[in-house]
C-alpha cells in the first residue's frame, strides 16, 4: 500500500502551492470539512488521516515508531515528498500543530508557513512555565483513559468541545473518540500529553501563524503567549472562541485568520 492510500489522502483544489491540515488526537480528517474548502480556490488542498485515526491502514501502527511525535512526523515528511509538496503551508491542529514543527525541522523545504491552531508544546506545568495541567493531572486522565476508554470520552469530549449551546459538537467529537481503537488511543494519549517540544520551536525557520481561543481548558492563553514568544518568526491571533477546535465550533473566525495571515 502507498503512502497515499495509507494515510487516506483525499486532494482538492488546484492551486500551485500545497495546504496540508493535519488533525488533532482523537479526531480525522473530517475535522476540517468546515475550513478545508475555503482554500480549494487558491490551494492544493490535502487532508489525511494520521496511522491509527479515521480510514488509515491500521495494520501500519506500529506502537515503538509512534510512542514519539517523530513518528508522526516522519509520517508526515514522507508523504509531503510522495505528494511532491515545497514552499507549502501546513495547518496543524492541537497535537498536530507540534508535528508540524518537527516536521518542519526535519524537511524545512516542505513548508514556508506554519498554522498552528490551538498548540502546546508541553501540557504539564514545569517551573515557571503554565502548561495547563499538574503531573498528577496529566497521569489521572491518562490512568482514566487506560481503564475506561468510552467513559473517557463522553467525559473529555465536552469539556475539550467547550460550547455547551452546541451540544451536537460534543457529540461528535465523543463519536470520534469512541471510533478510535483503544489501545492506539491510549498510546496517542500518552504520547501527546507527556510531550515536551519546547526546545523544538526555537529552530522553526517558517513563518507561523499561532491561532488562541480566547477560552481553552486544553491550551490556555499562557502557552499560546508561550508558543508565540518562542517562535522566531511568528504573529499570535485570539479569535472569540472558546474550547479547542475552533476548526468545527468557530470556522468562520478559523478561516478569516489564515486567510488574513497568508
Amino acid at each position: 500500500m502507498s503512502v497515499i492510500q495509507q494515510h487516506n489522502v483525499k486532494l482538492a483544489g488546484t492551486g500551485p502551492i500545497a495546504m496540508v491540515f493535519a488533525h488533532g488526537f482523537g479526531c480525522d480528517q473530517n475535522m476540517w470539512r468546515f475550513v478545508a474548502p475555503a482554500f480549494e480556490d487558491a490551494f492544493r488542498t490535502v487532508l489525511f488521516d494520521h496511522v491509527g485515526a479515521g480510514g488509515s491502514d491500521l495494520s501500519a501502527y506500529d506502537p515503538e515508531k509512534y510512542a514519539s511525535l517523530d513518528g508522526y512526523a516522519d509520517d508526515v515528511v514522507e508523504l509531503c515528498r510522495a505528494l511532491d509538496v515545497q514552499g507549502g503551508v501546513f495547518v496543524g491542529h492541537s497535537v498536530s500543530a507540534m508535528i508540524g514543527v518537527l516536521a518542519s525541522k526535519k524537511a524545512p523545504e516542505l513548508f514556508n508557513i506554519l498554522v498552528m491552531i490551538c498548540p502546546s508544546p508541553r501540557y504539564i506545568n514545569d517551573g515557571d512555565y503554565e502548561g495547563g495541567f499538574s503531573e498528577a493531572q496529566i497521569a489521572e486522565l491518562l490512568d482514566f483513559l487506560d481503564s475506561n476508554h468510552m467513559g473517557w470520552s463522553q467525559a473529555m469530549a465536552p469539556i475539550i468541545m467547550g460550547n455547551p449551546d452546541q451540544p451536537e459538537l460534543s457529540d461528535e467529537l465523543t463519536n470520534s473518540f469512541c471510533r478510535t481503537d483503544p489501545d492506539i488511543a491510549k498510546r496517542f494519549a500518552r504520547t501527546t500529553f507527556l510531550s515536551d517540544n519546547r526546545a523544538d520551536l526555537v529552530e522553526v525557520k517558517a513563518r507561523c501563524l499561532v491561532i488562541q481561543c480566547s477560552e481553552d481548558i486544553i491550551a490556555p492563553l499562557s502557552v499560546g503567549d508561550y508558543v508565540h514568544g518562542n517562535l522566531p518568526n511568528s504573529e499570535l491571533v485570539l479569535i472569540e472562541a472558546t474550547g479547542h477546535c475552533p476548526n468545527l465550533s468557530a470556522p468562520e473566525a478559523t478561516i478569516a485568520a489564515i486567510k488574513a495571515f497568508l
